[in-house]
């Protein structure tokens, strides 16, 4: 569909934060995120993108994926290009989790974490989850397709207290979405 409104084509989703002290399990925070079908915008996701996948046409990939936080600037980023993506799909949600296999971590439990999405040169949102450091997931951006075919962009931080498996199975609920 083409239209004249300038709308959001692609978007990079870049999350850091600190290894943890010596001797205690890794922290391990993973970008997660899911397409909804037009169809259904708050049913199940179509797909997920996450560590070890990507979307099946190539629109939506994990650039860099982290275990531990350790290293300079950013630990882990995803592409997603929203221009490319099929007019089938409605509804992106992108969220962070972090990995629970070693005990219960939340936001809070992790030294400097945070969050940024830009759009080119353009910072589109900033967050260190300090809103949601009793949380272990957060929802850290909802991108909807209007009418028209243009991206819209929602920027909220939500928490979620669960397993990233949990998490990515209700992550574009109702109780999440807008």
């Amino acid at each position: 569909m083409s239209t004249p409104n300038k709308d959001i084509e692609k978007v990079e989703v870049s999350i850091k934060w600190d290894p943890s002290p010596h001797g205690e399990a890794p922290n391990d925070l993973d970008i997660i995120a899911a397409t909804y079908p037009v169809e259904e915008p708050y049913g199940d996701p179509a797909y997920l993108v996450h560590f070890d996948s990507r979307a099946p046409d190539g629109t939506i990939t994990l650039n860099r994926d982290s275990r531990t936080g350790q290293g300079l600037g950013f630990d882990e980023v995803m592409t997603l290009e929203l221009d490319r993506l099929s007019e089938s799909y409605a509804r992106v949600v992108v969220g962070v989790a972090i990995q629970q296999r070693d005990g219960r971590k939340t936001f809070g439990e992790i030294e400097n974490t945070g969050v940024q999405i830009l759009e080119g040169y353009t910072t589109l949102s900033e967050d260190d989850f300090s809103a949601v450091g009793t949380a272990t997931a957060a929802i850290v951006a909802e991108f909807v397709r209007d009418e028209s075919g243009v991206w819209q962009f929602h920027d909220t931080v939500r928490g979620f207290d669960g397993d990233p498996e949990s998490f990515a199975a209700t992550m574009g609920g109702r109780a999440f979405g807008a």
